[in-house]
């Protein structure tokens, strides 16, 4: 349609918005608008702002600059977002995306970091922390220290001591800040009682917290060597000094009582010449080492052999297993013959609906040697070791993961087997062909276009099934011989936890390398194994 303009001439008017145009409009509006909506967004956006403030805070309090203006950044780019009217679906999509990041993005980004470093038992803090935890943990106490007055105080959940001099001058300081000048003081006589900013405790608290406060030994000065004020009854300190002298020029750490020099020779902790190193050290990055260190160290080389093989053949039965016999029943409650087939169904896939933590903690029970049901009552009294012979905890897996596993390959294989034409076994019955041969030619190939895929992402999942091995075995029995707590039944992803979280030295830069090396393993599989199932796509 057209109209006429002033000067003669015709002018097209705008196009007549259609019926889900207007509709759309609609909803964009009230996307977009409403005093309800408005005061969500802005309650919303204040807690993410609040939340990013204090994480912000927290950040430059530790120094962590960039990951302080990626959290601004991220910030604004939330409000902006959600104070346009025109990114509606970045608005639905940014939640997402986030939680993405956090949970996903940054635990692989930052596992991949600690690979390469030296992080561990004795390797978890800054040079600054560990010369400051030597010089702690080798204080004694001057002879002819003088008393101080000092008072027990607490700000944000840190106990501090508010220290009075003989000359009557107050100072207040942590285990990590040393001793400075205190600001807004109030003394009680000669003695410093409060202090701006600080918490004074009572003396009920300071008895309710006697391991805390006799665990104090605050700095005296910005030089590690200057010694330490420490107290044994929150009411008087006494000046401690270090066995061990830091000379931070020439970086090394001398034992005054021995005379040993240790250096930092670049591994992450002071090292003598006959290679004692005082712990705790530092951390460090290790480049590589720890991913050669896992494949060619001789000492997990022997736990390593069996643990992988023992994952690859426990991940292929799990799902070899649970397939075929999902399959099998899926082909019985398939047949239309078949009375009362619903309440079957029903019965099935009970098992799918237990937790498998607490499922595997039930079947451990009834496993048990001495009491456990299954020798009790089906065995009649007989004393077979499921869960302590070698052999019988891999069989025990994999005959708990079956009953864990077999109902999703049942519902699976039961909607695949429903999605097959029947015109097309007809056809088959009709050309003579044996029930055998339709099930081996035509509808497992026509089954697998749709379960290869499933199969995959269960070889994936079992291959990394901590849950199942953990509440079962715990890994064992223990394998005696290794070096690192591991046991006959542990798979990788068990170990790299042990590795990690167990024993008396927990080496997180080793389990990351590992976690790493899974993942590798998995990924290449994993594609390998969907370029094989594309050749099945050509049966649709």
């Amino acid at each position: 349609m057209s109209t006429a303009t002033d000067d003669g001439t015709r002018e097209d008017a705008p196009p007549t918005p259609t019926k889900k145009q207007r509709r759309a409009a609609g909803i964009a509006e009230e996307a977009s608008g409403g005093i309800k909506l408005i005061l969500v967004k802005l309650i919303g956006l204040g807690i993410v702002d609040a939340l990013a403030l204090y994480a912000a805070f927290v950040l430059v309090m530790h120094e962590q600059w960039l990951v302080t203006v990626l959290v601004v950044a991220v910030a604004a780019l939330v409000n902006w977002i959600y104070f346009s009217r025109r990114k509606l679906p970045a608005k639905y999509l940014t939640p997402g995306v986030i939680f993405l990041v956090v949970f996903q993005v940054f635990v692989l980004i930052y596992t991949g970091y600690i690979a390469f470093t030296n992080y561990g038992t004795g390797h978890n803090g800054t040079k600054e922390q560990a010369v400051s935890s030597l010089m702690a943990s080798s204080l004694q106490r001057v002879e002819d220290s003088p008393t101080y007055g000092v008072t027990v105080v607490e700000r944000a959940n840190e106990l501090g001591l508010l220290v009075t001099d003989p000359d009557g001058e107050a100072f207040v300081g942590t285990n990590e800040q040393p001793l400075e000048p205190a600001t807004g003081v109030e003394y009680d006589g000669d003695l410093a009682v409060s202090a701006e900013g600080w918490k004074s405790l009572q003396f009920a608290d300071v008895l309710a917290r006697t391991d805390e406060v006799t665990a104090l030994a605050v700095p005296y000065s910005e030089d590690p060597n200057d010694g330490a004020i420490r107290t044994p009854d929150g009411q008087s300190g006494y000046l401690y000094v270090s066995t061990l002298e830091y000379d931070e020029t020439a970086g090394t750490m001398t034992d005054l009582e021995t005379g040993v020099v240790y250096s930092d020779t670049g591994v992450g902790a002071f090292t003598a010449e006959d290679g004692e190193q005082l712990l705790p050290g530092w951390q460090i990055t290790v480049g590589f080492d720890n991913f050669v260190r896992a494949v060619t160290d001789v000492r997990l080389a022997g736990p390593l052999v069996y643990v992988t093989l023992w994952t690859f053949a426990f991940a292929l039965l799990s799902v070899a297993t649970t397939f075929f016999l999902g399959l099998f029943l899926a082909i019985v409650f398939n047949d239309m013959r078949m009375r009362g087939r619903k309440i079957y169904r029903v019965l099935m896939i009970l098992p799918y609906a237990i937790p498998s933590f607490l499922a595997a903690l039930v079947w451990a029970g009834m496993m048990n040697e001495s009491f456990g049901f299954i020798n009790q009552v089906l065995f009649g009294g007989a004393s077979i070791p499921w869960l302590t012979d070698p052999w019988l905890a891999k069989v025990s897996i994999l005959i708990v993961n079956l009953w864990l596993g077999f109902p999703y390959m049942f519902l699976v294989c039961m909607g695949a087997l429903q999605s097959i034409p029947e015109d097309i076994q007809e056809a088959a019955t009709v050309d003579g062909a044996k029930p055998w041969a339709i099930f081996r030619l035509i509808k497992l190939p026509l089954l697998l276009v749709t379960v290869a895929p499933l199969l995959i992402a269960s070889f994936a999942f079992n291959f990394n099934n901590f849950n199942t091995i953990y509440m079962l075995t715990d890994g064992g029995p223990r394998d005696s011989n290794a070096p690192i707590p591991v046991g006959f039944t542990d798979i990788l992803i068990t170990m790299v936890y042990k590795v990690a979280f167990t024993g008396q030295t927990r080496d997180y830069g080793l389990a990351s390398a590992y976690s790493i090396i899974i993942f590798l393993i998995v990924a290449v599989i994993s594609i390998i194994a969907f370029r094989r199932t594309k050749s099945l796509e050509e049966l649709n």
